[in-house]
């Protein structure tokens, strides 16, 4: 089993410029004389990757080997029927749009989770200064810092929060920003009891100064409310044997369907390239191409002026089925000068 559910490919769509004349001249973008209008320039770039297996072994977990980000605990209470709840974090990140499933005794489960109420809670929030940041109320004082990095002596829980702290104080007057998903309250906030008790930068007397990355930065602690969901595990049958199970992920994550047979020589041949590596047409698309993006529903890119006239901006990733294998369609357009 891969671990590409929680970092799917993204479709890649770029930028095109629409010309002035093309609004006059309908979806192809060609002016009223019939000379080519600003769409003509636009290249279409199409790639296919098979995607390995079944659907089964990409989304669908084993009870005895469930990633290691799901709350097992909340994995047995779901399929008992138990009472359990998970505080802040879903205990299995599943969504409506993202849902994950396991597999256990031969029975297929969809997992999920409700909130079913909230609490407030205190945490210690960890923010890093340099030392020679203005207004930071550092100075050349102070004892000698502590190396905050793996090979320091900082207990692992303080050297993920300096980890993940250290972005915040990098990236003070930089436009480069920060990972928003582990940053809290522009630092690292101490949620996990084992965590707090672990710490040596919460301890009383505790090191204010630490080094990380050649970096010395100042210590800051400060214990903020929290307010944070309460999550009830859920665990619902779907399926009693494989084919089922395929057909509820096809159904699921899996658009277009294309018979090989439904499609011309030509277009088959554009297929096995895109395949191989990637295909590329610029517009106006021949008969071929205009085939096979009709029958893989990307109707709005055989309009040669995509950004003005069929409002494409991006597209939501998806999965195709070509025979009776899968495969992650890519479409790229790039304007002239980016060829």
């Amino acid at each position: 089993m891969d671990d590409l559910t929680s970092s799917r490919r993204r479709l890649l769509v770029g930028a095109l410029a629409g010309g002035v004349g093309a609004a006059a001249a309908g979806c192809l973008g060609t002016d009223s004389d019939g000379d080519a209008g600003d769409g003509d320039r636009a290249e279409l770039r199409i790639s296919l990757s098979r995607v390995d297996g079944s659907l089964r072994d990409r989304y669908v977990h084993s009870r005895d080997d469930p990633p290691e980000e799901w709350d097992e605990a909340a994995l047995d209470a779901a399929l008992a029927d138990e009472s359990y709840a998970t505080q802040h974090r879903k205990p299995f990140f599943a969504s409506p749009d993202d849902p994950a499933y396991v597999l256990r005794d031969g029975t297929y489960y969809r997992l999920g989770s409700v909130v079913v109420d909230e609490v407030v809670e205190t945490c210690p929030v960890l923010r890093l200064f340099e030392v020679d940041d203005e207004g930071s109320g550092s100075d050349d004082g102070g004892e000698s810092p502590v190396d905050g990095g793996e090979e320091g002596d900082l207990p692992q829980a303080d050297q993920r929060a300096v980890h993940i702290a250290h972005f915040v104080a990098r990236s003070r007057g930089d436009a480069g920003g920060y990972p928003v998903g582990l940053v809290e309250r522009g630092g690292y906030a101490y949620r996990a009891e084992a965590a707090r008790a672990e710490s040596a930068l919460l301890a009383d007397g505790g090191p204010d100064r630490v080094m990380y990355k050649d970096s010395t930065y100042r210590v800051e602690i400060e214990r903020e409310r929290f307010h944070e969901a309460v999550y009830r595990p859920i665990a619902e049958t779907v399926a009693e044997s494989p084919e089922r199970m395929e057909g509820i992920l096809r159904a699921t994550f899996v658009g277009p369907s294309v018979a090989p047979d439904d499609l011309s020589a030509e277009s088959r041949r554009i297929v096995e390239e895109a395949d191989m590596e990637e295909y590329a047409e610029t517009h106006p698309y021949s008969d071929a191409y205009v085939e096979l993006l009709r029958a893989i529903d990307a109707r709005p890119f055989i309009d040669g002026n995509v950004r003005k006239d069929a409002g494409v901006r991006g597209v939501e990733e998806e999965m195709l089925r070509y025979g009776d294998d899968y495969y992650e369609r890519y479409l790229r357009i790039l304007d002239e000068e980016d060829n």
